[in-house]
């Protein structure tokens, strides 16, 4: 996600040609990449076939390949966006719905998922925002709420995932969807906001303390309607948005697990350090069990989720 602090003069051009949201989130916040897959529709559009480009650098087999699982879902808005499901496990209890950092797509980011489901022992649904990747539309802050709802309906629909069996993860401009999505749904099974930003305007201006009204991607206003558990994972050296990001919505959010401050780590090499996997299999094989009440002796799809509110 590119965001720098912008210069007074820049800050005036932004900000008032027009004065709108919309148009601000556009130029602060979505840089889609050239897209590194293609998907090719067979069987009369029943079913799609992906193909990745050497810009998706897919580091693993033929095998893992045909792991995922690709196809386009309409969102409300009209705009038909790719979904990438990478079944890494067999049962499992937790399935991660990930919204993914800018700059990149579902073919650059599906190595990094067949590893991380790998590891984690989940599966991994996830999506591209409307004109990202081979998903239609235009980038913008009104599409990436439909976007992850589309998402998240073929999630509880196609693959008959319950709510308490679901972790919302999102990325940097990914966490802008995620926080929106978790506010409205309280019987997510966690959420992991990883380099989340407050707000648009609080990370071109840092000295904005207040909401205005011509900001956008607005996170820290929705952060105390979520009623799942909630992790931030941020870098201490994050130079696109700022650590004080993540600290503010830890402190704001009313159900909390320990977070992952990552000591020396930027925005985009988090994933590097041992302390990032270490961490998040805690949160799925020990904090959310615990907080939901469940019984680790019995097979995931056996499980009932109770919520409970607390911090770890």
């Amino acid at each position: 996600m590119a965001m720098n602090t912008l210069t007074c003069g820049e800050c005036c051009c932004l900000f008032c040609c027009p004065p709108f949201p919309t148009s601000i989130a556009s130029k602060l916040a979505f840089l889609p990449p050239e897209s590194s897959y293609t998907v090719a529709t067979e069987d009369n559009g029943a079913s799609y076939n992906l193909h990745l480009t050497d810009r998706a650098e897919f580091q693993y087999s033929q095998k893992e390949l045909d792991s995922i699982e690709v196809f386009k879902a309409k969102t409300k808005r009209g705009n038909k966006i790719c979904v990438m499901f990478v079944r890494c496990a067999g049962p499992t209890r937790y399935t991660l719905l990930f919204s993914h950092g800018n700059a990149v797509d579902l073919g650059q980011m599906s190595s990094f998922f067949i590893g991380l489901g790998t590891r984690l022992k989940v599966n991994i649904c996830s999506y591209d925002y409307s004109g990202y990747g081979c998903s239609e539309g235009k980038p913008s802050e009104k599409n990436l709420y439909h976007d992850i709802d589309t998402a998240y309906f073929i999630l509880r629909t196609r693959y008959s995932q319950n709510p308490e069996n679901i972790v919302l993860y999102g990325q940097s401009i990914g966490t802008v969807p995620t926080v929106d999505l978790a506010s409205r749904y309280s019987d997510i099974a966690g959420v992991v906001l990883h380099s989340p930003l407050m707000s648009g305007l609080r990370v071109a201006c840092p000295d904005t303390r207040r909401t205005y009204c011509c900001d956008s991607l607005v996170n820290i206003d929705k952060i105390h309607k979520i009623k799942s558990p909630l992790m931030v994972i941020h870098g201490t050296d994050d130079e696109v948005i700022d650590f004080s990001h993540g600290l503010e919505i830890y402190d704001r959010a009313p159900v909390t697990v320990e977070p992952l401050w990552v000591e020396g780590a930027g925005h985009n090499d988090v994933e590097l350090y041992g302390s990032y996997l270490d961490r998040i299999r805690k949160l799925l094989e020990k904090d959310l069990p615990k907080l939901q009440g469940l019984d680790l002796s019995q097979p995931p799809s056996d499980t009932l989720a109770t919520k409970k509110t607390s911090k770890l």
